[in-house]
């Protein structure tokens, strides 16, 4: 499948601010199943490119001079191949075993634990099906929900609210996968909304499966309940949110912020 994208977001301030810093995850992953065909970011300002500790190309973007808006816009081509059982192939130069450690937005509380060992319990081998047995449970016991959180809501917060959007459902499934000791990680990145019905930029999870015909890493949506196709494209893994997100920064200069994203992605 070939995925035509165009993402803006647009700042936009009450009173011009002095300087403005931004960390951008806003280019497509290279790995096997997903191949750039071309690809445009533009900005303001002095943007320098950088691949991060989880091999994300990623950009820096810094104003120093008075604005009163920015506008990052980024526009391509990616050619995407289906994954047989949501499996990711090729090699890593990092151990899934950093994927273990929980964040301060990954941490399971007590109600997260319970879940995680009804769901992965101890003892046994942890494949694909108990995985998705796991993203089954928070797919039906947290509702898809614009504006119940924040993306500074922790994994346990959403799950006492039982609503939240997809990087709190991915948040979630982090933070069952680190009580059990699974490595587990965050995704963002974008899928072709006519496939599932909600925005186009997207969170999702890998998580590592042990079948007994394979051992790595398995693409899992949890906001969809079903695995990752040739409908999403991979900008970004991490840790949690704030290690992926497509865009995050601060400001100097006060007054008010709007921010204003719209993502269009279509199949061509």
């Amino acid at each position: 499948m070939q995925l035509s994208i165009r993402h803006e977001t647009l700042y936009r301030y009450s009173r011009p601010q002095a300087y403005s810093i931004q960390q951008m995850h806003l280019t497509p992953r290279a790995e096997p199943q997903q191949r750039v065909l071309s690809w445009k970011i533009s900005t303001p300002g002095h943007c320098i490119a950088y691949s991060d500790a989880y091999s994300n190309l990623s950009h820096t973007l810094t104003l120093n001079e008075p604005h009163d808006a920015v506008r990052i816009l980024v526009e391509g081509l990616v050619a995407t191949t289906s994954l047989a059982g949501g499996r990711l192939q090729g090699k890593e130069n990092l151990s899934p075993l950093i994927f273990t450690v929980p964040t301060r937005l990954t941490q399971p509380n007590a109600e997260l634990a319970d879940i995680a060992f009804r769901c992965l319990p101890a003892g046994a081998r942890i494949g694909t099906a108990e995985l998705l047995d796991l993203a089954s449970h928070i797919y039906g016991a947290v509702s898809y929900q614009n504006g119940a959180t924040s993306v500074f809501s922790t994994a346990g917060e959403a799950m006492r609210l039982a609503a939240g959007v997809c990087q709190d459902h991915a948040h979630i499934f982090l933070a069952c996968c680190h009580a059990r000791g699974i490595p587990a990680r965050y995704v963002s990145g974008y899928v072709d909304p006519d496939s599932t019905g909600h925005a186009a930029s997207h969170a999702w999870v890998d998580a590592w499966a042990e079948d007994g015909d394979y051992a790595g890493w398995v693409s899992i949506d949890i906001t969809h309940n079903r695995l990752m196709t040739d409908a999403y494209c991979r900008l970004a893994i991490g840790r949690d949110y704030e290690s992926a997100a497509p865009v995050r920064g601060m400001r100097h200069g006060g007054g008010e912020e709007t921010m204003h994203v719209e993502a269009l992605i279509v199949p061509v």
